[in-house]
């Protein structure tokens, strides 16, 4: 699914110098190349505050901390997505409250957040799911109206671009009031072990999150308010900065190869393939999915599998039927789409060392199987 090794050869020299620097200057924690991709990464987002922690969970969860949510208040989110971003609602005792999702962009479906929301509800958490970013300008208009913050789950759309109806651009993760992303090793921007880091342009939830990250503390030893331990190590920001400079170059060999795979797949029966709101660079392909129309799609899973050709189904179980995250308020008929999607949906490989012979075979052995 990734070629995280043919991406490694290409930059090896440079990894491994700023690697071995780390381990000659021992600043592990905290040191110099923390501080300096972030402040890389704040100038190519366009954003005022990175906080670099330890993974994209707690990044999540670190932001919701920042905003102050308190126990009870309701959080509407995505139900066809990951269970990080519900998990660190249900771990903050906040309730959840999933919505449905668009059929096409697979995100969040701004109708369905008018209708979740009540007097308890405090935020919404938009997932820029598989790369693409949500309709930002619907979502921020309803929080506007309903005094909401909005944090965005940017784990899978780091550089991609949002274009706004009168015309303006920011990247995703720099347009709500806070959001969140993962550096692990498989995403577009990823280091070599777990690593996250939250975004704001609010500098005072800046400085509330700049405390929680590190134990609470804003002075050594002077616990101003309750914290966690979630810091990005100087190896993996050393890895992150050599990769940063890159990350378009990397979207664009993920666009590429997403274009040729969707050119294979024009016009073949039972197969849909992805669809990109606006314009191409509002999608960065962390995952290249499919729909599979015909009821195919397991046995697909396996026929891809016996010619060598790895697939994922991101994500085979709504949230709303997970064991921990069942509730009562949820109704089958809320989510029809979800319910849809998690027995069509196919992931296909998608890295940026893919070659058209490796998405020909690719294509054609899925066009072959689904058709016949």
């Amino acid at each position: 699914m990734v070629d995280l090794k043919g991406q490694y050869d290409e930059i090896k020299e440079q990894v491994n110098a700023s690697v071995l620097e780390v381990m000659e200057n021992t600043a592990f924690i905290n040191g110099p190349e923390v501080h300096s991709f972030q402040k890389e990464l704040e100038d190519y987002l366009g954003v005022k505050n990175v906080i670099p922690c330890a993974n994209g969970t707690d990044a999540l969860q670190i932001a919701m901390m920042g905003l102050g949510l308190k126990p009870g208040d309701e959080v509407i989110t995505a139900d066809f997505t990951f269970a990080a971003t519900v998990e660190v609602i249900a771990l903050l005792q906040l309730t959840p409250v999933l919505v449905d999702v668009e059929p096409d962009t697979f995100n969040i479906d701004p109708e369905a957040i008018r209708k979740a929301i009540t007097p308890k509800t405090k935020a919404i958490v938009p997932v820029h799911l598989f790369g693409q970013t949500a309709n930002m300008d619907a979502i921020m208009e309803i929080a506007e109206e309903n005094n909401l913050f909005v944090i965005e789950d940017n784990a899978q759309a780091i550089g991609a671009n949002y274009h706004f109806k009168n015309g303006k651009s920011k990247k995703a993760g720099a347009i709500g009031h806070a959001a969140s992303t993962s550096f692990f090793p498989s995403k577009n921007l990823g280091c070599y072990g777990d690593g996250g880091a939250i975004f704001t342009n609010d500098d005072e939830l800046a400085h509330s999150i700049r405390g929680i990250v590190n134990h609470g503390m804003y002075e050594r030893y002077h616990h101003d308010v309750v914290g966690v331990n979630s810091r990005l190590d100087s190896i993996q920001a050393a890895v992150l900065r050599t990769k940063l400079p890159k990350l378009d170059a990397y979207n664009k060999a993920r666009q590429d190869a997403a274009r040729k795979y969707s050119e294979a797949f024009k016009g073949k029966k039972n197969i849909v393939f992805p669809y990109t709101q606006g314009t191409e660079d509002t999608h960065v392909y962390h995952q290249y999915t499919l729909k599979i129309l015909n009821g195919k799609r397991d046995a697909l899973v396996k026929h891809l599998n016996e010619n060598g050709i790895p697939c994922g189904v991101y994500y085979p179980i709504p949230l709303h039927s997970q064991k921990a995250y069942r509730d009562d308020r949820y109704k089958e008929e809320d989510f029809p789409v979800t319910n849809q999607l998690v027995q069509q949906v196919i992931s296909l490989p998608m890295h940026t060392e893919l070659d058209e012979e490796q998405i020909n075979f690719i294509a054609q052995t899925l066009i072959e199987f689904v058709n016949q």
